[in-house]
């Protein structure tokens, strides 16, 4: 990241302190980098086309109409509709620190095109489909790895201006969008409360985990539930939500278990159990792959 921003640092021009801009243009989509050097408030932005928007340093407190205001820090990202207002403060910038921040606007069309190869590909013949769009409302999307990853990759590909720059920003665009409409679906099912449970094989799985994932469920299992060959299950599981069954049984255990570690002093031996793995040993293992800690880790982290 840092190399990428020194070419970037080396190609700006700064005209003012206060979201300063720098356009990086490709066939089909557009970098802008964003900096501010000084601390600012009611800062209004909008724009005509949709954009993923993701913090490279320093804080924004983001307001958006329909939504309440939140902080807006390094490792996030933010989709936003066409013509969505925000008005943005900014309440740490200064010169030796300033907040920076990139906005990928994506043509309309490569959108399209995209949401419906995704459906193509999670489509269950017979369900009711998983409909989900990028254009309805803003997304806020905390610490998500593999999106962030990608940015970076973007980034690099738009300020380095590489050969093929617009081959390879149409492969990396197409995967980011199936990333985003991805993590969209887990969000929104999470808060689910129509028929589709019953009349959607992936969206029944996600309830069925998420009430039964201290039982030890296998992939078999799932695939049972779901009336659907193993391999058939696991395909479209992985298709629709970017992650294996395991992944997300896994995760649904290790969010309990952070439950449990900060309101109970019980062993670690005895959180594994209640979250559902049968063994300490993979409970660690699985908890240090999530969280870049430890479970005893977490828990002594608590006490600061």
């Amino acid at each position: 990241m840092q190399n990428i921003l020194s070419t970037h640092h080396s190609l700006r021009k700064i005209e003012t302190l206060v979201e300063n801009r720098t356009v990086y243009g490709a066939d089909f989509a557009e970098l802008n980098i964003y900096e501010t050097y000084q601390k600012a408030e009611s800062i209004y932005l909008e724009f005509n086309f949709p954009i993923l928007a993701s913090m490279i340093s320093g804080k924004k407190i983001m307001h958006l109409e329909n939504t309440s205001s939140f902080d807006f820090l390094p490792g996030e990202s933010v989709v936003f509709p066409s013509n969505k207002k925000m008005i943005i403060d900014f309440p740490e910038a200064s010169q030796e620190q300033p907040t920076q921040c990139l906005a990928l606007g994506i043509d309309a069309q490569k959108i399209e095109e995209t949401i419906n190869l995704y459906q193509n590909l999670t489509e269950i013949k017979g369900d009711e489909k998983l409909l989900f769009e990028l254009q309805k409302d803003a997304c806020h999307l905390n610490n998500n790895p593999n999106i962030e990853f990608l940015i970076q990759r973007l980034m690099g590909t738009f300020i380095n201006n590489i050969k093929a720059k617009d081959t390879l920003l149409d492969i990396m665009i197409k995967e980011l969008i199936v990333r985003l409409l991805q993590t969209k679906a887990k969000m929104t099912l999470l808060n689910e409360t129509s028929s589709l449970f019953d009349n959607n094989r992936m969206a029944f799985i996600i309830k069925y985990i998420r009430e039964n994932f201290k039982e030890n469920l296998s992939v078999e299992d799932l695939a049972n539930k779901a009336c659907m060959s193993t391999s058939n299950f696991y395909k479209k599981f992985k298709n629709t939500f970017g992650e294996t069954p395991v992944d997300y049984l896994n995760n649904e255990r290790i969010k309990f278990a952070k439950k449990i570690i900060r309101t109970t002093n019980r062993k670690m031996a005895d959180v594994a159990i209640l979250s559902g793995f049968n063994s300490s040993s993979y409970f660690t293992r699985i908890f240090k792959k999530n969280e870049g800690i430890t479970p005893q880790q977490y828990r002594v982290s608590l006490a600061f």
